[in-house]
């Protein structure tokens, strides 16, 4: 659901915000996708993967190792118990990740822990899965994505990621989370892009 576009936008978004970063923290970096296309604008960055999955993390690495020599630091574990540190980073992004968080609760901790975690003007960009607060589009939305899914990989394919998202995870409306982006204390909120229940924003500290 564009996430082609998405990854772009956010990579030249947070190249273009913070052209002298010197230290990138990708949440839910998979295969480091979003690393990697921010690495091509900004080619000398320090990197911090972080993910659940050791096979994406090593892949990950193995990627970034190509094509870059500068630092690079791999932790494998659940972002709600990563200890981020206080100004530590200048560029954040974070990739169909903060949708797992569970509770309201789990959700202002880890935003307010992003936050704390930039350096004064460092900016965290987000691409991730969405809900609505309407709940006739909620429906029309979820229709829509329930036939994309059908057309990537037959019927079993939707239920099985349908029955995942259900047990899983617990997307927010986008007007939800620009609003916490702000009252952690976010100072500047972007929307890149939305198409259905996807969206890429981003905000500066």
């Amino acid at each position: 659901m564009d996430a082609p576009l998405a990854l772009e936008l956010i990579a030249e978004a947070a190249a273009t915000t913070n052209p002298h970063a010197k230290r990138l923290l990708d949440i839910g970096c998979g295969a480091g996708n979003y690393a990697l296309k921010v690495l091509e604008r900004l080619p000398n960055l320090d990197v911090t993967l972080v993910d659940l999955s050791r096979p994406m993390l090593d892949k990950a690495q193995e990627r970034i190792r190509a094509v870059s020599h500068a630092p690079l630091r791999a932790i494998q574990g659940d972002m709600r118990e990563v200890e981020f540190g206080d100004a530590a980073f200048d560029i954040i992004v974070a990739s169909a990740s903060l949708h797992h968080l569970r509770t309201d609760d789990q959700w202002r901790s880890m935003i307010t822990k992003l936050y704390r975690a930039l350096v004064p003007g460092g900016s965290l960009w987000i691409f991730d899965l969405i809900d609505s607060e309407l709940p006739a589009v909620r429906e029309m939305f979820a229709k829509r994505y329930a036939a994309h899914l059908e057309s990537m990989g037959g019927p079993e394919y939707r239920q099985e990621i349908l029955d995942y998202i259900e047990k899983e995870d617990t997307p927010k409306p986008l007007v939800y989370q620009l609003e916490l982006l702000r009252s952690v204390g976010f100072r500047t909120i972007e929307v890149l892009h939305k198409t259905c229940c996807f969206a890429a924003f981003g905000a500066v500290k």
